[in-house]
């Protein structure tokens, strides 16, 4: 509340921060001028002083209370208030100077005035009004229209400590001006950077969600092209025993068609396996985890079948969480297609690929293993770098890369990998349940 008040009830952008300082100063003087007001119009009263002073110090209450409303209402008044108030008080320490002996010890509110013109006013105008006011005190010695309280030795004092205090405090103000364009600056720097990064991420992103349509699309071309195979056998053979006059029983013929049909629909629901992954919604679901890999076997099924590796999902007991299945889906599917890459240019025989899940109470560690000649010492600590690849020109350099940031800011977790000549180790630590 207190905070809203020193900025008028505005919203500032970060960028308006000078503004908003600006705010919050002539709130907080305002204040403290009615605090200090109130105090004067008490004391003047009980102490029975005569003139205008408790008549002028009630004004400035009652102004005060105008600026507090007005600064609310309108956001482009500040400027004209600012000038407002700083010849009001110029005008008001003045009389109290003039008009006031030294036993009263009003004069000691001119040393406040400093505050106001440097904290209320740009440097420039500053000095302008702190020469006037100085000015103004010097010829109090030589004027003949106001009866002569201070000595010369005293208004010469009185000048040289206003005149000191004020250099402090245009320095103070002139290293926090400096101190606050640089952390501008700094914060205008990390905010470009922020930017470019977060371009720079939303460009890898696309790229690697090319590059993953484009390994599905021949996923889909390997799931069907066997059954349509199939399918154009059967074709073939029931034209070519038509061409032999051979008569084809309606029990060979509804085989055939019903052989044709169950394909037809394994192809559709393939059709709706992809579309499913490629649904732009991120929603997430609970699901068994187990079901969520077998998906992402699925895919990759007719690549490892065309090179004979064996994948086998390890399940102990259901693990059910709650996540973002088709992101997890596409690490995994990363992860196995770099496990086939590897396989298929290794000598070893017996080619397998391992899944196992490990869990405890907030985490869920999938991993995934094969028996692959594991990846080189000087590529294991860039393999999670954008770009880099060690498929030439058939790789993007995007899948790990990818997988590992998908996996810290949608999971909340990390990828690691331990390799040695026996294979590859992949472990994806994601959170059991994401709630963001």
């Amino acid at each position: 509340m207190f905070e809203n008040f020193l900025r008028s009830g505005h919203t500032f952008k970060d960028f308006d921060s000078e503004k908003m300082g600006r705010f919050q100063m002539i709130n907080i003087a305002l204040l403290f001028s009615l605090i200090g007001l109130t105090y004067g119009i008490t004391v003047n009263y009980f102490r029975s002083v005569e003139g205008i002073i408790i008549p002028i110090e009630i004004a400035l209450i009652i102004s005060n209370f105008i600026f507090v409303v007005i600064l609310r209402k309108y956001l482009s008044s500040l400027n004209i208030i600012i000038e407002i108030i700083t010849a009001q008080y110029t005008v008001f320490f003045l009389y109290l100077f003039y008009f006031f002996g030294p036993e009263d010890m009003k004069f000691l509110w001119i040393y406040t005035y400093p505050v106001i013109i440097l904290y209320f006013q740009k440097i420039k105008n500053g000095i302008y009004w702190l020469t006037f006011m100085l000015l103004m005190i010097n010829i109090y010695s030589f004027q003949t229209f106001i009866e002569v309280k201070f000595s010369f030795y005293q208004v010469t004092y009185l000048s040289i400590v206003l005149l000191i205090v004020s250099s402090i405090f245009f320095f103070y103000k002139l290293k926090l001006s400096q101190a606050s364009n640089t952390i501008s600056k700094q914060r205008m720097s990390i905010q470009n950077k922020y930017s470019e990064l977060s371009k720079k991420d939303r460009m890898l992103s696309t790229q690697s969600r090319q590059a993953v349509m484009g390994e599905m699309m021949s996923m889909i071309a390997h799931q069907w092209r066997q059954p349509l195979s199939n399918v154009t056998l059967q074709i073939s053979n029931l034209q070519f025993d038509k061409l032999l006059g051979k008569n084809i029983d309606g029990e060979k013929l509804d085989n055939t068609l019903t052989q044709i049909s169950n394909t037809l629909i394994y192809l559709s629901n393939t059709v709706d396996d992809f579309q499913t992954y490629f649904h732009p919604n991120k929603v997430k679901n609970e699901v068994e985890i187990h079901e969520v890999l077998q998906k992402a076997v699925n895919f990759v099924l007719p690549r490892t079948k065309s090179i004979e590796i064996d994948v086998k999902i390890n399940k102990y007991f259901n693990i059910d969480v709650i996540t973002y299945e088709n992101e997890l889906i596409q690490i995994i599917l990363n992860l196995l297609n770099n496990a086939i890459d590897a396989l298929k240019k290794s000598s070893n025989r017996d080619k397998k690929i391992f899944i196992d899940v490990g869990t405890n109470d907030e985490y869920l560690y999938i991993s995934v293993v094969d028996n692959a000649d594991g990846i080189f010492k000087n590529n294991i600590e860039k393999i999670f770098e954008p770009y880099f690849s060690t498929k030439g020109k058939n790789g993007t350099g995007l899948g790990l890369y990818m997988s590992k940031v998908i996996t810290q800011k949608q999971f909340d977790g990390d990828i690691t990998v331990n390799s040695s000549q026996a294979g590859s180790h992949f472990i994806v630590k994601i959170k059991k349940d994401v709630n963001f």
